[in-house]
């Protein structure tokens, strides 16, 4: 009997163990609900304080307080992010192109209550994609196929200031855009690579033209310095007749030839 009542637990440290086990929940609930009473809006981030699903102020970055089912605060990224849309769209001259499209953007801080209060927090699937959508389509459509390669800079400004006047009234600032690729159907890009080769090949045609010209000037002018030469030194001749005999002499290698007609020798006048 002894060696069982050993065995039995006392009562009142049960009641000790109980009664802390008990404290811990409670205390943890009341931390618990300590901190629903506080939120915290990081950097980078502005917090939407609703009441009852009415927005009654922006809180910037930091600790806040809020009374719990009264009160909800709803964080919204306002930092720069970037959206890649793929875009099917036509040239003015009916090529199809394919253009991928890359738009930094950022919520105006000062405005994000009208923001969610209009389009919610699904800004980016509800207007920022249709937007670029509708502005690639629009402008692509000003300018053929060769005009999109030509004047890409030109085509760039005038989709980045499309999308700007469609989004400036749900107060979302355009930081940057980027056409990253146009792509066209092989139809034109053979078609581009032919008009290349002939300009190359005209090219070609033109240089050896100006080649050939330019060599026939030089002979030309090659041969009227012979002529001029040539003219000069028969005046020179037909004025004094001894220079003919000098250059006989000149060129005689003292050879006499082999049959002579007499008992002359040629061009020696001693």
């Amino acid at each position: 009997m002894a060696a069982f009542s050993e065995r039995i637990p006392d009562p009142k440290m049960v009641m000790k163990y109980v009664i802390r086990i008990i404290g811990g929940i409670i205390l943890l609930v009341f931390l618990v609900n300590i901190l629903s009473f506080f939120t915290i809006v990081q950097p980078g981030e502005r917090g939407l304080l609703l009441q009852f699903g009415t927005i009654k102020a922006i809180y910037e970055p930091g600790l806040h307080f809020q009374v719990p089912i009264v009160n909800k605060v709803v964080i919204l990224d306002v930092r720069t992010q970037k959206n890649e849309v793929d875009v099917s769209a036509a040239s003015k001259d009916l090529q199809e192109i394919q253009t991928r499209v890359a738009l930094n953007y950022h919520a105006d801080p000062s405005r994000v209550d009208q923001l969610y209060q209009n389009i919610g927090d699904e800004y980016e699937t509800r207007i920022i994609s249709p937007a670029i959508q509708e502005s690639v389509k629009a402008i692509t459509a000003q300018f053929t196929a060769e005009e999109l390669i030509t004047k890409r800079a030109q085509v760039k400004e005038q989709i980045r200031s499309d999308i700007l006047n469609r989004l400036q009234t749900y107060f979302i600032v355009i930081d940057d855009l980027s056409i990253v690729d146009f792509n066209f159907s092989p139809e034109f890009d053979r078609a581009i690579e032919a008009k290349q080769t002939a300009v190359q090949q005209a090219l070609k045609a033109e240089n050896d033209l100006r080649r050939i010209e330019i060599e026939a000037q030089q002979k030309i002018a090659t041969a009227e310095a012979e002529a001029e030469s040539i003219r000069i030194q028969g005046e020179a001749l037909k004025e004094n007749a001894d220079l003919i005999e000098l250059k006989a002499v000149e060129r005689w290698n003292g050879v006499l030839p082999a049959y002579m007609m007499g008992d002359t020798i040629p061009l020696l006048n001693l």
